[in-house]
């Protein structure tokens, strides 16, 4: 999404492919836990835990890939400041969500991570508050108004169910510590 929106001249049919096969295996690999959840007498922690963990990210591939088909869809070509720093805070929020994936059995640090994701949500809201504002300030074709307030709300979802991936991780923890 990030390399999609920061590109000059993005292929968008190749790069909403890409994500949409992303989307897919994120799509897959749900299933796959579900399955696996299904069968298996012993959990490393709560199955309802594991599959409300496994849906909330797969909720986030989700949202990226809405925003990057919105941005296909409109025929955007030129994307805004605003659409960028959102991708970038998205890109950064996976990585802390990985990161504190990766900590679930020794969690021994994993609160940094969730500070930090807090932290880039509220970021992401500042950036998505100034998009808004600015939208309605300096646009005056309505066309224009609508494309963009649903690409700025669709990624701004993103960074929300993000935190509420964190959210779900640090109750993982409180549980099973």
């Amino acid at each position: 999404l990030v390399e999609m929106l920061e590109a000059s001249e993005p292929d968008l049919v190749a790069y909403t492919k890409q994500i949409k096969d992303v989307e897919h295996a994120c799509d897959e690999l749900t299933h796959r836990i579900t399955t696996k959840l299904n069968k298996s007498f012993i959990t490393p922690f709560d199955r309802e835990d594991i599959y409300t963990l496994s849906v909330a990210l797969d909720d986030i591939c989700d949202y990226i890939d809405a925003g990057a088909r919105a941005v296909r869809m409109y025929d955007i070509k030129t994307i805004t400041e605003y659409a960028k720093q959102l991708a970038r805070v998205i890109e950064k929020l996976a990585t802390e969500l990985n990161s504190a994936v990766l900590l679930l059995k020794s969690p021994n640090g994993i609160n940094a991570h969730f500070v930090e994701v807090h932290r880039l949500e509220n970021e992401a809201d500042d950036i998505y508050f100034r998009a808004i504002g600015e939208l309605f300030k300096s646009s005056t074709d309505p066309i224009e108004i609508i494309k963009w307030k649903e690409v700025y709300e669709i990624l701004e979802y993103a960074t929300d169910r993000c935190e509420s991936v964190a959210n779900i991780i640090e109750s993982i923890v409180l549980k099973h510590n």
